[in-house]
């Protein structure tokens, strides 16, 4: 099991991978931040991208804020960060 730290836009106009934001995964969310639909948005969308089943993928801390952490089951890191087409953080 792995944990993804990343940091969440609610209301952009897709949902997306941006890229590196002070160490974490930025990702734009279409959803808005409003009855934990961007939460919903943002599991199913990692679920998708990373190509496992949705409920491997768990939102362990940061459910009202920006910052989440995110737990991956059956799955690698490099793997992942691959799968969200990322290269390692940055320095």
């Amino acid at each position: 099991m792995i944990q993804l730290v990343l940091h969440c836009q609610p209301g952009a106009k897709q949902t997306q991978v941006v890229g590196w934001h002070g160490g974490r995964i930025k990702i734009q969310l279409k959803a808005p931040p409003v009855d934990g639909k961007a939460n919903d948005i943002l599991l199913a969308f990692l679920s998708d991208a990373l190509g496992v089943p949705r409920k491997n993928v768990v939102l362990a801390s940061g459910q009202t804020q920006r910052i989440k952490r995110v737990s991956i089951d059956g799955l690698a890191l490099d793997q992942a960060l691959a799968r969200l087409g990322l290269g390692p953080p940055e320095a």
